[in-house]
């Protein structure tokens, strides 16, 4: 799962990569346009079984594998027991097709799927999302209704032969979740099909128009903040003035406005110097070959900032000419401790995208050149072939270490042409267009994106020119499965679904859970509220794994996602409606809540904590700090189940708080702790909830963090 998340929005490239008359046109076996049946898919009409046999570990199951005959759609079930079995399966919608098979490698804890559902009285289901060269992979054939939802459905639907054949019973009721590009795919599951799914938990989802411009903004934001974050994070830290724009050039302050007003959590700045710029290394080429013309419109016509305002790229700008002296392979980037992962501060992204690409130790990752291109601020760029076999071509360039260029996601074919000698040129003049890429895709007033009305005048009408299409509209509806011409999202499924959206979400920007919530009300109107929730999770990034990039200022999300799955299973069956939706609302593209347990609503705990009674202590080496801390469970949702306050910033939280007696849904803390050496300090507490009180279950435990700040001078 976690390395399915890193991939994010690669699906979404792939399908333009694949040329996009594939999208306009009849595909070859294609379900009819618009909603599906349960009933049996015409291309998925042979299934077969080649491994059947029991299995003790994780917990123990019967492990069934196979796929559909004329396809590369592959499967796998993890039945329990009769005993544990209690009509149901929980499927897990990666975001571009996958591995069948990742459960048996993510068996720890929380990330244990096969062990979360058997607890949970269902059997779990993964498959291939109908395999990768159904996103486009060069020479393939495109179909992407089939990685979109129909590969899954297939294997849903015959997932209930298989278990009516073991158990006997009624139809199994499906659940389906997926985040970021499977979040896309499960909301387009569940929209273009019915009787497959029941319900379905998307997560960390963006909307139709996130891609590319969720990277865009904020690939501008990293290069012109790049040195003054440090002052802005100390502003929006506890104990901070609260004043992120002290201290800016006009400049400054007004890029921090834009990204802020698109949606950027201010707080989660603190991934500064490693979040890299995620989707958008996989979504450039697609950017690319969609809408060529702007990267030259951006340098040459008025109205584009590299035009109007050229000195503002002033040693940014990069264009290097010289000659490639040797390729590195995989291997030999190994021996020489070259970091070959993508901009990425996701967990697993280098091995997500070797995966997509193929690679292999022998295949050609880096290329060391002839001169060092000069040093500058660099987030990607193109190696631009100047002779040779591969003239004219360009291969994506990730980073530039001293005299060699290691590659980002790029086509192995091209690389196999490029020789020692061939002239090559490095230049990020793409990559900085594409920092206002979205000035120009501003979408229409009434289409629910108000976090683009920055880039209107007074008349309504956009300030800058505009690109021929919206791209992203594009990009998601191939991954939802829908028709072009038809919108991507539309707010209209059968069943029910629980929407999981992070407050501190830096790539699907939290307000774009409402923007989906919106597209539900007015497909469903005043019965809405009967088959929709929207929860969301404070202080959690968009990575769905359990360890975390800064430990002390962020939880996992796993918890809330295990508990949508287990609500949502009770909703559908028993008609035992959820917790209700958390309360928020939309300032300025910021998704802001109440601090109020009770009044915040959702399923996440809260945490309130001072040191000597305010944010922020003040205090001489060895003297005590008393630390004070309100707990609090939204009504009905759980119980305290653990508290652990971290000190020393180490993200270890050594100290175990011992929790009173029928603690409940509320508690106070205390605890004293002394500093030893001067300097700045943010001691956190980290709590978790379970709704029935069991705190020895790893599954569906809901966290949250509390955190101060300690000055010792």
């Amino acid at each position: 799962m976690r390395r399915s998340i890193a991939m994010g929005m690669t699906a979404l490239s792939a399908v333009l990569m694949a040329g996009m008359g594939s999208m306009a046109g009849a595909q070859q076996g294609s379900a009819p346009a618009g909603q599906t049946s349960a009933a049996e898919d015409p291309l998925f009409t042979q299934p077969y079984i080649d491994i059947d046999e029991w299995r003790d570990a994780p917990v123990r199951h019967r492990y069934v594998h196979g796929g559909f005959k004329g396809t590369e759609t592959r499967f796998s079930f993890y039945f329990p027991d009769k005993a544990h079995y209690q009509d149901r399966f929980f499927q897990h919608i990666t975001p571009v097709p996958d591995d069948e098979n990742l459960a048996q490698k993510l068996t720890q804890g929380e990330e244990n799927y096969i062990g979360f559902s058997i607890a949970s009285g269902g059997y779990y289901v993964e498959t291939n999302g109908g395999g990768r060269d159904q996103v486009g992979m060069p020479g393939k054939p495109n179909d992407f209704t089939i990685a979109a939802y129909r590969a899954n459905a297939a294997s849903a639907r015959y997932s209930r032969v298989v278990a009516q054949q073991m158990y006997g019973g009624k139809r199994p009721y499906g659940y389906a979740f997926g985040g970021s590009g499977g979040g896309f795919r499960t909301v387009g599951s569940i929209e273009n099909t019915t009787g497959v799914w029941d319900g379905v938990v998307p997560y960390v989802l963006g909307s139709p128009m996130a891609p590319p411009n969720m990277f865009s903004v904020r690939m501008r934001a990293m290069r012109v903040l790049n040195d003054k974050f440090p002052q802005i994070l100390d502003a929006v830290e506890p104990g901070g003035s609260g004043d992120p724009y002290a201290g800016l050039t006009p400049q400054q302050a007004s890029v921090l406005r834009e990204v802020t007003a698109m949606g950027f959590p201010t707080p989660s700045w603190f991934g500064w110097k490693t979040m890299g710029i995620h989707g958008f290394a996989a979504l450039y080429g697609g950017m690319v070959m969609a809408d060529a013309g702007y990267f030259t419109d951006f340098w040459t016509k008025p109205g584009y900032l590299g035009h109007d305002d050229p000195r503002s790229f002033d040693g940014y700008r990069l264009q290097h000419d010289a000659t490639v002296a040797a390729p590195i392979s995989a291997a030999q980037a190994a021996d020489l401790k070259l970091d070959t992962r993508i901009t990425d501060g996701a967990a697993n992204v280098d091995n997500a995208f070797a995966a997509l690409q193929g690679r292999a130790a022998q295949r050609i990752v880096a290329f060391r050149l002839s001169s060092p291109p000069p040093k500058t601020y660099f987030v990607g760029g193109d190696l631009i072939v100047g002779s040779g076999s591969a003239q004219g071509k360009r291969l994506t360039i990730n980073r530039i270490a001293g005299d060699v260029v290691i590659l980002g996601v790029v086509d192995d074919a091209v690389v196999d042409l490029l020789k020692a000698g061939d002239k090559v040129r490095v230049d990020n003049s793409n990559f900085l267009a594409a920092e206002t890429y979205h000035w120009h895709q501003v979408p229409p007033a009434d289409a629910g994106y108000p976090v683009w009305d920055q880039f209107r005048g007074a008349d309504g009408k956009p300030l800058y020119p505009q690109r021929p299409f919206l791209l992203g509209p594009l990009f998601t509806a191939a991954t939802t499965g829908k028709p072009m011409g038809q919108p991507p999202m539309t707010g209209q499924f059968q069943g029910k679904m629980i929407l999981v959206e992070n407050l501190w979400d830096r790539e699907a920007m939290p307000w774009q859970g409402d923007w989906y919530r919106q597209r539900v009300i007015a497909a469903q109107g005043a019965g809405a509220d009967q088959n929709f929730r929207i929860w969301f999770t404070d202080h959690a990034l968009h990575g769905d794994s359990s360890k975390q990039e800064d430990p002390t200022r962020t939880v996992s999300y796993l918890g809330v996602l295990e508990q949508a799955l287990r609500d949502l299973s009770a909703w559908v069956e028993k008609g035992v409606a959820p917790p209700a939706n958390t309360a928020y609302r939309i300032d300025n593209g910021q998704v802001i809540v109440p601090a109020d347990a009770a009044a915040r609503g959702g399923i996440q705990p809260i945490a309130s904590v001072t040191a000597n009674g305010a944010a922020k202590a003040v205090v001489k080496p060895g003297a005590a700090v008393t630390f004070r801390a309100t707990v609090s469970v939204p009504p009905g949702t759980g119980r305290i189940v653990s508290a652990e306050w971290d000190f020393d910033g180490s993200g270890a939280f050594a100290e175990k708080a011992k929790l009173p007696g029928g603690s409940g849904s509320s508690l106070t803390l205390t605890t004293r702790h002394s500093f030893a050496a001067p300097g700045t300090y943010f001691p956190a507490l980290r709590i978790a909830s379970e709704r029935r009180g069991d705190a020895a279950t790893p599954y569906a435990r809901i966290q949250n963090l509390g955190r101060v700040r300690v000055v010792v001078q």
